[in-house]
């Protein structure tokens, strides 16, 4: 964990499986109370281009049980949403914060941000990944069946950044990973190619064009919305393509009889999850919104340092 320490975390793929397992096993602990983190004194910023309920509530909490603040740098009120340049902001804010929480369109604003600045820069959700989000989910997976490796999960949907993150993150872990999507909205070639470069032979990421297909016998069902951040003029277009791609039941039939639902929210019941898959005795999707606390704050302590002797 020490090498993480001052790093930034843009990508699930820039950190090893064993700072992988590390961040994960640290969450569990802090989740159960077993290990406290001080961050006293420290300042988190967040720049947040897209709307937000569980990341940017998660990342304040965190802070706040850590002992730090964050600073809420919303770019409607600030100059950065004036167009003041990104290595003015993120050199000025190198100087009064300890790490930034970014969550806006492009990867590579992002990771001009990471250019400049000279303190941790996070992935708070990108068109390209959420990572974040990513680490939450395997501990929910974890928490289910004490151990991920050797595990499959399948991700019915629209092959967006959620299934990018995932992809990269069970790669790390030895977790099947099989993307079930309609024809002409599966995740990056370039993605997937990183994602099965990482697996290996210790896993399969694969992408099906069946729903039945990807989630048989699976471990673990997750979807996400059709029509991401920015997509809104396509939601019409997109409920047609997915029809028949609803995680309902049926499909929740065709997996391992301990699987579990997640969902990483927000959810439209009836479209790309139903009311019963998402409410029923299988689903872990409140544990996994909690989950995004727990994870967050392990990985703000193992950059910030907090996690030293």
């Amino acid at each position: 964990m020490a090498a993480l320490q001052g790093r930034d975390f843009l990508s699930s793929a820039d950190i090893t499986p064993e700072q992988t397992q590390a961040l994960l096993a640290l969450a569990s602990d802090l989740k159960a109370g077993r290990t406290r983190i001080d961050l006293s004194g420290r300042s988190l910023g967040l720049i947040f281009s897209k709307a937000s309920t569980r990341t940017r509530v998660s990342f304040t909490v965190a802070m706040a049980r850590l002992g730090g603040q964050t600073i809420d740098l919303n770019p409607q009120v600030s100059q950065v949403g004036r167009g003041e340049p990104v290595a003015d902001t993120a050199r000025v804010l190198s100087r009064y914060v300890d790490a930034l929480a970014i969550r806006t369109f492009a990867q590579e604003e992002l990771q001009e941000y990471a250019h400049w600045a000279s303190i941790p820069v996070i992935n708070a959700l990108t068109d390209l990944e959420h990572p974040c989000q990513a680490l939450a989910d395997y501990l929910t997976l974890q928490e289910r069946f004490g151990a991920v490796e050797g595990l499959t999960l399948a991700y019915v949907g629209d092959g967006n950044n959620v299934a990018h993150s995932l992809m990269l993150c069970g790669a790390l872990l030895g977790v099947n990973v099989r993307v079930g999507c309609p024809q002409g909205y599966a995740p990056s070639p370039a993605v997937l190619q990183q994602a099965q470069q990482l697996a290996g032979d210790r896993c399969r990421i694969e992408v099906v064009h069946e729903p039945v297909a990807a989630v048989r016998g699976a471990q673990a069902l997750y979807t996400d919305v059709w029509a991401s951040m920015g997509q809104e003029e396509e939601k019409g277009a997109r409920e047609r393509a997915f029809a028949g791609w609803c995680l309902n039941e049926e499909l929740l039939a065709e997996a391992d009889g301990r699987a579990i639902v997640l969902h990483c929210l927000p959810a439209y019941r009836g479209l790309e999850i139903s009311a019963g898959a998402m409410e029923g005795s299988s689903s872990r999707i409140f544990d996994q919104a909690e989950n995004r606390l727990h994870a967050q704050q392990a990985l703000l302590g193992a950059l910030l340092g907090g996690c030293q002797p």
